[in-house]
């Protein structure tokens, strides 16, 4: 998501050579509007449009001064086919729920970018015959919504397929060859040196085809990191192997590279924090990286009741924030200022423990209601159980009522 290169006139077709067809350029596509800067498209952070709990984009926008947004995720149908979904189930060609949120963003002078592929579902490049497919799919998406960036996530599983990553990196060149200006970020799993095996394999495939798009991102959270130390080790890591693969120097290899961050608690349990983001935000911009962005919106808020760290959400961070909090490092990295807060709000202390419940037993039969104690904890039971260990997940049979 770099910077946009033009922005474009009256409206023209260009042919879309690899696919053998003609597709309107984003710029003229019904619903377009003036591009933004590509350092917006560059900072525009993750949301889920129809899922998680998606908050008001406006609401957003005011709170922060955020402009871009990046939409997730486009994959291909769940029952199969080379089309064009969000999340596996909702056609884009049918699609008029996130039309919507794109005209409140743009309606505010804002725009979006959209993401394809993600962690897990079946992605285009999957099971499109060739690359040709894969774009003419994705050019669907271009037009559909005027866009002027897009996100290429390229991670499990998909990126252990060859023939799927050789599809999608030549879709990428196709369209970035077809839509003038089109702002490309490129997206990929992050690991302690960089990138892993198959994301080095990944930007092999992108060199051997001759395709450079704006930025490749790379994602330092669950691999074992803890704060932006060990985050800003990775991203130094990760540009001598842009500048050995590529062979650039290490100023035009920081150029082309991002970070995606995670706000809060990861999905491994690794926590980052406000701080965490102000350090990797200003590694970002004392090294002249190109994109700054973090999953998600959804969470960018403080969990209710505050959970201190202690789960995993799609729906808030699990640590102390202000709403919007994270998404206020985008603005700064666009070059933009946030509008003043409340300080960020001190954690809840952990209640006093109370005492201990009757010990639970695996043999005993307890209903909704019915309260035990387990590895010095009470809990309270859901619904029906029997020999289910008290344990804190969503799913469970057991709520944790505190330490005992």
């Amino acid at each position: 998501m770099r910077r946009l290169r033009a922005c474009l006139g009256a409206a023209a077709a260009v042919g879309l050579t690899a696919a053998g067809t003609t597709a309107l350029i984003a710029g003229h596509a019904s619903g377009a509007t003036a591009a933004l800067s590509n350092r917006w498209y560059a900072a525009a952070p993750y949301l889920m449009p129809l899922d998680n709990d998606p908050p008001d984009p406006a609401a957003i926008m005011d709170a922060t001064g955020l402009k871009a947004f990046q939409l997730a995720f486009v994959l291909a149908p769940n029952g199969g086919g080379c089309s064009p979904t969000w999340g596996g189930t909702a056609p884009v060609s049918s699609d008029t729920a996130v039309q919507s949120v794109i005209n409140t963003i743009r309606g505010k002078g804002g725009d979006v970018s959209v993401s394809i592929g993600g962690y897990g579902g079946t992605k285009l490049g999957q099971v499109c015959s060739d690359a040709a497919a894969t774009a003419a799919a994705y050019q669907q998406v271009i037009t559909k919504y005027g866009l002027h960036a897009i996100d290429f996530d390229l991670e499990e599983p998909e990126y252990e397929n060859t023939a799927a990553i050789k599809n999608e990196i030549g879709a990428a060149k196709i369209l970035q060859q077809n839509n003038p200006g089109l702002y490309v970020s490129v997206t990929t799993a992050g690991t302690a040196d960089g990138t892993g095996w198959f994301g080095k394999q990944m930007l092999l495939e992108a060199k051997s085809q001759g395709f450079t798009p704006n930025n490749f991102s790379i994602m330092p959270f669950d691999g074992g990191f803890s704060g932006a130390a060990s985050q800003t080790s990775a991203l130094t890591n990760f540009n001598s192997i842009l500048q050995s693969t590529f062979g650039w120097d290490q100023a035009t290899a920081y150029a082309h590279e991002g970070f995606s961050g995670m706000n809060g608690r990861s999905d491994t349990g690794e926590i980052f924090t406000q701080a965490d983001f102000q350090t990797v935000l200003d590694y970002a911009t004392s090294h002249n990286m190109d994109r700054f962005t973090f999953w998600s919106l959804n969470r960018d808020r403080q969990c209710t009741p505050p959970d201190n760290g202690g789960r995993t959400s799609g729906t808030c961070s699990s640590v102390a924030q202000n709403s919007w909090d994270f998404a206020k490092y985008s603005v700064k990295f666009a070059g933009a200022t946030p509008p003043s807060s409340t300080p960020t709000p001190t954690p809840t202390p952990p209640p006093t423990p109370s005492g201990c419940k009757a010990a639970w037993s695996s043999t005993s039969v307890y209903t909704a209601g019915d309260e035990v104690s387990y590895n010095k904890h009470n809990w309270k039971a859901k619904w029906w159980t029997q020999n289910e260990t008290p344990a804190a997940t969503d799913w469970g049979p057991w709520q944790d009522e505190g330490a005992c």
